[in-house]
């Protein structure tokens, strides 16, 4: 990967790789305006302590995974918020993102 000194020069990230890390951290460390697509598929925040019910009454399985654990819905909001504005950073002008999510926590 480069970086340019300027915004005239163009950006060179690598293609058909998958960068390891924290993903706030690995999105603060790209460039601005580099990226055309974030696809991203954040953790949900389905840590239930009661039952949650889908609109046809079928009962959502928690999730007890560690990626997915949170100490408070503040925390994973502010976490939500965090990755969100470093992946806006990223975009390009008519880039996009695509985010799959669970219709509990849009």
């Amino acid at each position: 990967m480069t970086t340019r000194k300027n915004a005239a020069e163009p950006v060179r990230l690598p293609l058909n790789q998958i960068i390891g890390g924290d993903c706030i951290e690995v999105m603060n460390a790209l460039p601005a305006g580099s990226v055309d697509l974030i696809f991203a598929d954040p953790p949900y925040n389905l840590q239930l302590k009661g039952d949650l019910h889908r609109p046809d009454n079928s009962k959502v399985d928690a999730v007890d995974d560690h990626w997915d654990q949170f100490s408070s819905f503040a925390v994973y909001d502010k976490f939500t918020r965090e990755w969100l504005a470093a992946a806006r950073r990223l975009l390009k002008p008519n880039g996009a993102i695509w985010v799959i999510g669970s219709y509990h926590n849009v």
